[in-house]
């Protein structure tokens, strides 16, 4: 099998650098930059590729040796929304290809790996232009969404989904973060399942473990008898926060005598706006509700570690490493029942999965939470012996697994011809 030693990755939208709960960073921010440490860690050299965002931003910032990040400029070297991006990936590839000459001699890499259908777009004229194999994942699929729409929420355009069938009939492997994910390929894209990896994503178990718990509620400012809810991530209505704002003030008409108390840690995303702070207002959770700004990593993990529970109540999650980083701290979920989350959250032993985002049906499940603190505890102990399963060092390795057989095709494409 072919060795793989330079990889460029493509995350074009948005910056591993980025602050995730905030803008559109989240999620994939953490899983661009995890893999790409734990690559170099294992002797490979990763160039990561991002647009520059701002007129200060360095050519390159290293984010650990052999892994650095290369801002590329396409269009006005400030934030624009993403959904602008797309006009622009004929100049980003063309950003990417002229810095990678200047890096090495050819301008070549081993294997050219993108997230998200924006950086894909622009993956598979590289690909062309470097006779490298590109290996893509999605991270969300338009023609998911698009069946998952509430009511009187817009559509995913054309654009994007004719961009997802290019990738899906390019590209040399396919990353999916779940049998789930993998399945949606096949059924919505017509990938072939020969040409899908299933790699789930990991957490760093060195920042996100128990290791003290019984002083996290304290050095919050939470009383330990306290019911503290915690919800981290962007603050659009796709991540779910005003189900859980709604769930509290059900919870708390319905039970007076629960000490509840919730914590939203984000900012807005998205071009709709989403008023937490109006919505706890006019349901008078003032003294029930706090928000609070997305903070680091090691931030996160006290914040999950004074919780008695985490809530995701996404509409859409591809896996869910807010839960998975949760259940490291040794609390237990609660989340919905979509996407990935069902892998991430192993329900009535872990956390509890909840059918749709009726608050009715999230305040009970709120609510037997706080009444059966023994079992609350169980899932919190199962909750960190689950997530010790999922480090970034075994996401990177079945990643470059992937990219070995990416190459092995590319190599056999050229004998044959």
């Amino acid at each position: 099998m072919p060795q793989v030693n330079r990889v460029a990755m493509l995350s074009l939208h948005t910056s591993p650098l980025e602050q995730p709960g905030s803008g559109d960073a989240g999620g994939m921010n953490v899983y661009v930059r995890s893999v790409a440490v734990e690559m170099a860690k294992m002797g490979m050299q990763v160039d990561i590729f991002t647009r520059a965002s701002a007129p200060d931003q360095p050519s390159a910032v290293e984010i650990a040796p052999g892994a650095v990040v290369r801002h590329v400029t396409a269009g006005p070297r400030r934030r624009l929304p993403k959904e602008l991006l797309p006009g622009l990936a004929e100049e980003l590839a063309e950003g990417i290809g002229a810095a990678a000459r200047g890096l090495q001699d050819d301008g070549r890499y081993d294997v050219l790996h993108s997230h998200y259908w924006v950086s894909g777009i622009a993956g598979l004229a590289l690909a062309r232009q470097w006779d490298a194999p590109l290996v893509h994942t999605m991270h969300t699929m338009a023609r998911v969404k698009n069946v998952q729409l509430r009511p009187g929420e817009p559509a995913e355009p054309q654009v994007r989904i004719q961009g997802e069938q290019d990738i899906v009939d390019s590209a040399a492997r396919l990353i999916a973060n779940t049998t789930t994910e993998a399945a949606e390929l096949v059924t919505w894209y017509g990938a072939a399942e020969s040409a899908i990896d299933v790699v789930a994503p990991g957490v760093d178990l060195e920042v996100f473990s128990p290791a003290g718990r019984g002083a996290a509620k304290r050095q919050h400012g939470f009383g330990q008898k306290e019911f503290h809810v915690v919800f981290a991530g962007r603050i659009q209505r796709m991540k779910g926060p005003q189900v859980l704002v709604e769930a509290a003030a059900k919870l708390r008409a319905a039970r007076p005598d629960i000490p509840l108390r919730i914590s939203i840690l984000g900012a807005p995303s998205g071009s709709e706006v989403l008023d937490l702070d109006a919505a706890v207002a006019s349901l008078g959770l003032q003294g029930t509700v706090q928000l609070h700004p997305p903070v680091a990593a090691g931030g996160l993990a006290g914040w999950f570690r004074s919780a008695d529970v985490v809530a995701v109540p996404s509409y859409s999650e591809s896996f869910g490493l807010v839960a998975l980083e949760a259940q490291a701290c040794g609390t237990p979920v609660i989340a919905a029942d979509v996407g990935g989350l069902p892998k991430a959250v192993s329900s009535g032993r872990t956390g509890v999965l909840v059918q749709g985002h009726d608050p009715a049906s999230w305040a009970a499940e709120l609510e037997a939470l706080y009444d059966h603190q023994s079992w609350r505890e169980d899932l919190g102990r199962s909750a960190a012996v689950h997530a010790r399963a999922f480090g970034w060092q075994r996401t990177a390795m079945l990643t470059t697994q992937g990219y070995r057989r990416a190459a092995e095709q590319a190599s056999a494409h050229a004998v044959g011809n």
